[in-house]
């Protein structure tokens, strides 16, 4: 154990030398106080501490000691429905020891020690494992059946087995190694900086369907995909994320509340238990990891909050589960990187930012992926990562949001414009790219409708066409327009209004089945397929923007799963008649 000395304070930053024996990232205790930091920086033996505590009141001349271990995290039965802060400290059990106020230097175990947990045997004495494989299971919660893993690094036979109630500390199994016996417990500690093992990495070709039409229809996101939903205050970022969270076909939720003010955060805690999981109809906790990180919190921990969220999601995904993460807000780990490379005195990069911001925003991005986890099984496993960047003013062109575009390849643009004007989500359909849209195609067009893709190509095109449209309106006005432009403007405002309008309050509206979203499509091109021949047999434009089946069109969103079809034909009769009657009104 290497004990050095302060030389030097400077915020979450403390300098100490001694550490010679230390190594880079071990975790060290800071003076009496047992502050917990973790070594940034190696020079001879004076090492760089971040400070993941207060360190106000810290002098010169106070002891480091080392753990001699690297920043972990407990992983095992427990972590479900916890929330937690930055670096793993349990935020309810914090609470009753210290009361409302979070105590410096507090030592309490991710992981509860008292509780028992019910573990049920899958192999028996004799069974020859690896590591990845599944040596049994815990009901953790109604939903998730938490699967205990053997450790990476031991391979060998099963030697003996129980089942029973035990604590995550007592031994549950004893595997036969080259090396002698193993006792194997419940929990297990992983470095949070080091990505989980598996075998191998598969294309991203399965989408991650969200209900929500924007982006499922225009910019999906694949199974084990990156997404980054950049925005201004306002314009929505924190619903688009309990959307995904409450929505998308995801088994296991990890929220990040990286540096997110206190009162955001607190809603989050407020809001999360009472979410309803449609799946269960059971409270969304029972799926959902939360990692409370507000930006009052030391600057230093929001990076391990990235690192100790992204982690705990590799490690359901390991058990075959499909992850969702979502990190809210990527920028304030950007602004903690600034600080601390300014503390350490580093050649800035643009705008202050270290020159190897890129770098470590993608090794947090790339520790997502679909994958082939470890094990003798074929089983298959995802984590997707979806995270919410916050640029000053909503200029995506300052650093942290390029570096993330670089990245990622979802990018949902939020708009303050579409927000003020009450369109949400407010994801700008002209500056959004997903660049999984393609590899995507083929299961939308095999596993929804033949003709999706097509559909899809032809809405964009619509609307790409009425911001054409818009520029002559605003210099000429709309007389200008030819009938068959009107025409295009009318069923682009529908797309608009009453297909990429969403409103996530609304019991039906919140979510849209891919075959719902498949008919809304069918039948806003109807219109304006069938109203374009209308046109050309004479038929009045002023009359066919007037016609009231097009109410009809647009309340199909408040249309029930199950009545989605007969509204559909309904509307298609209407449509028919309701032109017929216009053309032969303009034949009179």
């Amino acid at each position: 154990m290497t004990t050095g000395v302060i030389t030097k304070v400077a915020g979450p930053l403390v300098i100490a030398e001694g550490m010679r024996s230390a190594n880079m990232f071990d975790v060290v205790r800071v003076s009496e106080h047992r502050l917990i930091g973790e070594i940034i920086e190696m020079h001879g033996d004076r090492a760089s501490i971040q400070v993941y505590e207060e360190t106000a009141g810290l002098g010169s001349g106070e002891t480091v000691v080392s753990t001699g271990r690297p920043l972990s995290v407990e992983l095992g039965p427990g972590l479900i429905g916890s929330i937690f802060d930055g670096i793993q400290r349990p935020l309810a059990e914090i609470m009753k020891i210290s009361g409302s106020h979070l105590e410096r230097g507090v030592e309490v175990p991710a992981l509860n020690r008292a509780a028992k947990w019910h573990f049920t045997p899958a192999v028996q004495p004799g069974d020859a494992v690896q590591p990845g494989d599944v040596l049994g299971t815990v009901q953790e919660t109604a939903v998730v059946l938490h699967k205990i893993l053997v450790p990476n690094g031991t391979t060998g036979k099963v030697a003996a087995i129980a089942e029973g109630d035990f604590t995550v500390e007592e031994t549950v199994c004893t595997i036969e190694t080259e090396t002698g016996a193993q006792e194997i417990s419940m929990v297990q500690h992983w470095p949070v900086r080091v990505g989980r093992p598996y075998r191998t990495k598969l294309s991203p070709d399965i989408p991650l369907v969200t209900g929500q039409r924007v982006i499922d229809t225009l910019f999906p996101i694949a199974k084990g995909g990156v997404a980054a939903v950049p925005g201004p205050f306002g314009s929505g970022k924190t619903v688009v994320q309990h959307q995904l969270a409450k929505w998308a076909a995801a088994d296991i939720i990890v929220y990040i509340g990286c540096g997110e003010r206190g009162n955001e955060m607190t809603d989050v805690l407020n809001e999360f238990p009472e979410l309803k999981d449609p799946r269960t109809g059971n409270s969304l906790m029972e799926r959902t990891v939360l990692i409370a990180n507000t930006s009052d919190m030391p600057v230093a921990a929001r990076e391990a909050s990235i690192y100790t969220g992204i982690t705990i999601a590799e490690y359901f995904r390991d058990m075959g589960y499909t992850v969702a993460l979502m990190a809210d807000s990527t920028s304030r780990w950007a602004e903690a990187l600034r600080e601390m490379s300014g503390r350490l005195e580093e050649m800035p990069g643009e705008e202050g930012y270290p020159a190897y911001l890129g770098s470590r925003l993608a090794q947090f991005y790339e520790r997502a992926g679909r994958v082939i986890v470890n094990g003798s099984g074929e089983t298959e496993g995802a984590l997707s990562v979806i995270g919410a960047v916050s640029p000053p003013g909503g200029d995506i062109s300052e650093p942290v949001s390029q570096a993330t575009l670089r990245i990622v390849k979802v990018f949902w643009g939020l708009d303050a414009s579409l927000a003020y004007k009450r369109h949400f989500p407010a994801i700008n359909w002209l500056t959004s790219y997903s660049l999984y849209a393609d590899s995507l195609a083929g299961w939308f067009n095999e596993n929804v409708h033949g003709d999706w893709y097509r559909l899809r190509g032809r809405l964009m095109s619509v609307l790409q066409e009425e911001a054409e449209l818009e520029e002559i309106v605003k210099l000429v006005g709309m007389d200008a327009l030819s009938a068959p432009d009107r025409l295009k403007l009318e069923a682009a405002r529908s797309i608009r209004e009453d297909y990429l309008h969403q409103n996530a309050f609304h019991d039906v509206d919140t979510y849209t089945s891919l075959e719902k979203q498949y008919r809304m499509m069918c039948a806003i091109l109807a219109f304006l397929d069938r109203s374009a021949e209308a046109l050309n047999a004479g038929a009045d434009i002023e009359q066919i923007v007037a016609l009231p089946v097009r109410e009809q069109i647009g309340r199909l969103k408040y249309a029930k799963e199950d009545e989605v079809v007969a509204e559909y034909d309904r509307c298609m009769e209407e449509l028919d008649r309701e032109l017929a009657a216009a053309q032969a009104t303009a034949a009179e």
